[in-house]
């Protein structure tokens, strides 16, 4: 299932049946990922009075509430309302969807007990491309990020000056494979984020970052098509599934 995108006077030719989903399913288990020192997701049926909504409990359905945290239990896509005073949705901040996309892979540099995506990894992976979109896959790269419980972990984070060359060259949609592009724990300074999005002088109300993604090893560097969805949520977040398409 072929396909030609126009796009800023380009043909763009990619394969739909062979789409590269980058996003983590949530899942009720120890198997999925955590951070910020919650509990797994909850998943369970419905109950009322004697009544389980669950068929092999004799239900006509299966009626099941989902307890969970978008930016703590898998892939997430947040706008600055994550960090700004006033309530700002991402459903509102995102309205397009498909985006020229650059999947780099950086090693994060030891900083005495830190380990630091610098501004030169990232301009280096880039060399002089300037995509609406970019994906960082940090090394080394494992399947265990896919179940991973990041509380702790003092996870590797993007330097405020990265964050400030992303914003410099036009990308306005960040993704990356880790709990947060900040550090875990920073003293709320959100250097990276603020950085990223211009808060607060002049936010970019239309750029998003997205987290906890997994890159499999199978997905080479270069450009990409990225469809990335979120579901409808009225909130600064939201679980997303973004997802990549080779350009042929």
């Amino acid at each position: 299932m072929k396909t030609t995108i126009e796009h800023k006077g380009k043909s763009i030719k990619i394969d739909l049946s062979k789409p590269l989903d980058i996003s983590i399913p949530l899942q009720a288990s120890e198997e999925n990922p955590l951070a910020w020192y919650q509990n797994k997701p909850v998943i369970e049926p419905v109950k009322m009075g004697d009544w389980t909504g669950k068929v092999s409990e004799g239900a006509s359905v299966n009626f099941n509430n989902v307890f969970f945290n978008p930016h703590a239990h898998g892939t997430h896509t947040e706008c600055f309302g994550h960090i700004s005073e006033e309530f700002h949705s991402v459903n509102e901040a995102l309205k397009i969807f498909f985006f020229l996309a650059e999947v780099i892979s950086v090693k994060p540099e030891k900083v005495g007990e830190d380990e630091i995506i610098s501004e030169e990894s990232i301009s280096k992976s880039l060399n002089g491309k300037t995509p609406e979109a970019i994906v960082i896959r940090t090394l080394p790269n494992n399947s265990e990020k896919k179940s991973k419980h990041w509380s702790d972990t003092n996870w590797p984070f993007l330097h405020e000056k990265a964050a400030l060359f992303l914003r410099k060259i036009g990308v306005k949609h960040l993704l990356i494979d880790l709990p947060s592009v900040d550090k875990e724990r920073d003293e709320g300074k959100l250097l990276a984020h603020k950085a990223f999005w211009n808060c607060p002088e002049n936010p970019r109300k239309d750029c998003t970052i997205s987290e906890l993604i997994y890159v499999n090893d199978s997905i080479k560097d270069g450009g990409y098509l990225l469809n990335l969805q979120i579901a409808s949520f009225h909130n600064d977040a939201s679980p997303s599934k973004p997802v990549l398409y080779k350009i042929l």
